[in-house]
């Protein structure tokens, strides 16, 4: 799912990769060359990547996310042609840049932007259409914080519980943990509110360049890469999280690990008696007025992944970032409590944030897993690998949605020009609102 940084250059950009120019699963069939497959792994290849994102439900078993029966919820349009040439200068310095040449540079899926909820800039590259669901990646976690954060404020959820306490399947069991003969249940011991915030020490490496990384085994676990002949290991994410090891005290620094959100989910789960795609579509989706149903991406057993299965249309995702905008008011209803807002808002500690090592997140924290950045408008984001993004300044009144098929799993190098290009269309919408 990641290519080496140092093959960067060599790969092709974003028009060359496009998946429509490239043919990939064009023609019946498909020419055996342009063909994309789950089982073979070519589905999670650069550039076939870019066909993947926008074609989940074809390679993957999933749910749906109902959007309901009520009507789509109204997006004014008063779409601006001053914003292709806004300048601005990337992170660490440099010749300024054109927020038109991020959108390819970015290998850009689709881009939506909102100004007091109105459709100022829309564009689509590739295989995405405005009705085409995207996956979100990670951007999956926020969307799962939101429920999180819910449930723990109408006190479904104690957050100071531990995981154990509503899943007892995630406590210390004598199960073998790995080769060296460490038991799991690592998770089982974390509360609720130190899962939100990634703050767990568990022995769970979310180092893609890692092929030993625990990551990858989450991943083969719950289906979301093919596993290679032979395979011996867990056949679910409920079958993986019990064996996930505890290396250190929980509540300790910032530690970014995918696992802590299936486990919350699993948890949420279990305390309602919903399904996670059921939960979604009662509690956000069907309230937003969406346009599409959303989906998600399932495990063998019928389990979603929370961590990053989410396939939305952009507009729809637009909107849920234009009612966290509107402090959870929207589509004529309060979908979202004030105090959920206002707890996410405030962030989480900056402090034990920076110590994990921020890198282009300086001065950022980590709330409910969401992204706050602390700088004078108060903006935060959800993200995900490869370029997706939900960006909310609320000073400017702004949303952006971003979905993209950057080769790069890693979001470091994106930061560089995507972070100042957000901050310099939030001051040109604040200084110039039309």
């Amino acid at each position: 799912m990641n290519a080496p940084t140092a093959l960067a250059h060599l790969l092709p950009d974003a028009l060359a990769s496009d998946p429509l120019r490239c043919g990939w699963m064009q023609g019946s069939p498909p020419p055996a060359d342009r063909q994309i497959r789950f089982a073979d792994g070519s589905a999670y290849q650069f550039p076939q990547l870019r066909w993947t994102f926008s074609h989940c439900r074809e390679l993957l078993p999933t749910r749906n996310v109902g959007r309901g029966c009520g009507p789509v919820s109204g997006l004014p349009r008063a779409e601006r042609d001053d914003l292709d040439a806004l300048r601005f200068t990337p992170l660490g310095g440099g010749a300024s840049q054109r927020w038109d040449e991020t959108l390819t540079a970015n290998y850009t899926d689709g881009i939506v932007v909102l100004h007091h909820g109105r459709v100022v800039f829309e564009r689509y590259f590739g295989a995405l259409q405005a009705d085409t669901p995207h996956l979100a990646m990670s951007l999956t976690k926020s969307v799962v914080g939101l429920l999180g954060a819910l449930l723990i404020d109408e006190g479904t959820l104690d957050p100071n519980s531990t995981a154990a306490q509503h899943v007892p399947e995630l406590a210390a069991s004598g199960l073998d943990g790995g080769p060296d003969g460490r038991r799991g249940g690592g998770l089982g011991s974390a509360t609720l509110r130190q899962l939100l915030d990634m703050r767990t020490g568990l022995k769970f490496s979310e180092d893609y360049a890692n092929p030993q990384a625990e990551i990858w085994a989450h991943l083969l676990a719950g289906g979301v890469l093919p596993r290679p002949p032979g395979y011996p290991g867990p056949a679910s994410f409920c079958e993986f999280m019990p064996l996930v090891q505890r290396q250190g005290a929980h509540g300790g620094n910032f530690n970014y690990q995918t696992v802590n959100c299936d486990a919350l989910a699993w948890v949420m789960q279990r305390a309602t008696g919903l399904g996670l795609a059921d939960l979604l579509a009662q509690r956000l989706w069907s309230r937003l007025g969406a346009e599409q149903d959303a989906y998600l991406t399932l495990d063998a057993c019928g389990h979603a992944f929370a961590g990053g299965g989410l396939n939305t249309c952009l507009r729809d995702l637009a909107r849920l970032g234009e009612m966290l905008r509107c402090q959870g008011q929207f589509n004529g209803q309060q979908i979202l409590p004030q105090a959920v807002l206002t707890d996410l808002q405030a962030g989480g500690s900056s402090a034990h944030f920076a110590a994990a090592g921020s890198g282009s997140l300086a001065g950022w924290s980590y709330r409910n897993f969401w992204w706050l950045s602390h700088n004078p408008h108060g903006a935060y984001m959800a993200r995900g690998a490869h370029g997706q993004a939900l960006y909310i300044d609320p000073a400017a009144a702004m949303v952006v949605a971003r979905y993209a098929t950057h080769p790069m799993a890693s979001n470091e190098a994106i930061d560089l020009s995507t972070l100042p290009a957000f901050a310099a269309l939030a001051e040109r919408l604040t200084s110039d609102p039309r």
